[in-house]
């Protein structure tokens, strides 16, 4: 038994002195190729250097063949990665042009209606009559055909039967009036009849609403002489409205003695009410 570990531990401790001289070789084969390399580098000679570059070329082709498809992946995810940011600036972009839009409309809107509210003011300066602004609002379940809602009621003094301008024309009156806000019956409504005088003629009639935005002149003399364009103008007859107020021009068409409105009733957004001459019905 003994000499049998005897044997294994000489064969291990020859394979160990194998491998060692090996290793040694090795190493010394490398040194001695490197300098023989490094000598065939430093000879200038015409075949030698057709070789090197012959052997450099296809090291350079092959690694970039090798790299080639690193490379390919890189751009790959990279062109990728630059179009969803492309795609997530452009959402980007769009939603702030839309801000920017918004923001001129409403800057648009903003100086209109601040055209408009100066306009009231510089109107209820330079009239002789009492003069309450408000602003129109939609109402769709009207009882009449032409009238719509104002945001002012009794609380700033309305009354039935106060005179509606728009700028200084004269558009319509109350008809119904809450704490709040308050019905403004148009002059081309179909229940409408205001008093008028005509200038220069003199005539005094009444202006009758048909639903459209021409009422008519009825009750008028049969020998009158009014011609096209003369002017329309509340009479104050029975005190019902200020005298003198304008509202259109005549005009004669098929036989039917049509008022051209000074305003246009489909496009009114603030209008201004004839305070101290209303009176309750």
């Amino acid at each position: 038994m003994a000499t049998s570990r005897d044997d294994f531990g000489i064969i291990i401790r020859s394979a160990l002195l194998s491998k060692g001289a090996k290793q040694r070789f090795s190493l010394l084969a490398l040194i001695i190729v490197s300098m023989i390399l490094i000598y065939v580098e430093s000879i200038d000679r015409k075949p030698l250097n057709f070789f090197r570059h012959f052997i450099k070329d296809v090291i350079y082709r092959g690694s970039a063949l090798v790299s080639a498809p690193s490379k390919g992946f890189n751009s790959f995810t990279t062109n990728i990665s630059e179009h969803i940011n492309l795609y997530k600036n452009y959402n980007q972009l769009k939603s702030e042009n839309n801000q920017l839009k918004n923001n001129i409309y409403t800057q648009g809107f903003l100086e209109l209606e601040n055209t408009q509210l100066r306009k009231l003011i510089e109107e209820q300066i330079h009239s002789v009559s009492n003069l309450v602004s408000a602003r129109v609002m939609l109402d769709k379940q009207s009882p009449y055909l032409n009238s719509f809602i104002i945001n002012i009621g009794s609380n700033k003094g309305i009354k039935n039967g106060m005179a509606v301008l728009d700028s200084s024309n004269f558009i319509g009156r109350i008809v119904d009036v809450n704490f709040f806000s308050s019905r403004v019956l148009l002059i081309s409504d179909l229940n409408s009849r205001i008093p008028v005088l005509v200038e220069p003629s003199g005539h005094h009639a009444i202006l009758n609403g048909h639903g459209i935005n021409e009422p008519t002149l009825e009750y008028l003399p049969e020998s009158h002489d009014i011609q096209d364009g003369d002017k329309i103008y509340t009479s104050g007859k029975e005190g019902i409205f200020p005298p003198g107020i304008p509202i259109g021009k005549f005009k004669n068409e098929k036989n039917l003695n049509k008022v051209i409105l000074f305003s246009d009733l489909n496009q009114i957004t603030f209008i201004n009410v004839v305070i101290e001459d209303g009176n309750n019905n």
